[in-house]
């Protein structure tokens, strides 16, 4: 049996409720929308091991990359700065999601896809519906944008934040 994955977290406020931001050694590897409360500190660790259980989470207190990525959220989301690259931590993803979350990646902000033109630019495109799980299954929201990847004709689709998540991400982007 090898280690187990270390992961420090840290929550705090948003304009859309608290989020939970969550890194290993090699980058990000979860930013989780928890809703208007904040979460004690059981309750974020139960949220860390719902998406990694064989991890040992603890309070990322003095991290420099949390506290960077933290400041890029908030701008993004209080000044409508687009975040910056950071190093994530992408294991959770089989190969077919990582290179729908790299085509996501290149989408700018302001700008949307199709779940079909996602699926195109993976030479899939009869994989829509396997775009839109890899879009749930992605573990960095906002970091990668998939609320910018929307149903045919403009619908929603889904998104693990809940679409009222995606539909206030998309206005603040000025797409809605």
């Amino acid at each position: 049996m090898g280690e187990k994955l270390e992961l420090k977290y840290t929550t705090f406020q948003t304009p859309l409720g608290w989020l939970l931001v969550a890194e290993s050694s090699d980058g990000i590897a979860m930013v989780d929308f928890l809703g208007p409360d904040c979460l004690s500190e059981d309750a974020a660790i139960s949220t860390v091991l719902r998406k990694y259980p064989d991890s040992i989470s603890s309070p990322g207190t003095g991290s420099n990359l949390l506290e960077k990525t933290k400041s890029f959220i908030l701008a993004y989301l209080i000044n409508r700065t687009p975040p910056p690259k950071v190093p994530l931590d992408l294991r959770k993803g089989t190969r077919f999601d990582r290179s729908v979350w790299e085509q996501i990646e290149a989408i700018g902000f302001g700008e949307s896809r199709s779940y079909g033109q996602i699926a195109e630019k993976t030479q899939n495109a009869r994989a829509s519906r396997a775009v839109g799980r890899a879009c749930g299954r992605n573990p960095v929201p906002i970091l990668i944008p998939c609320h910018r990847v929307v149903g045919s004709g403009g619908k929603l689709g889904g998104f693990s934040g809940g679409l009222h998540i995606k539909r206030a991400l998309l206005e603040l982007e000025g797409l809605t």
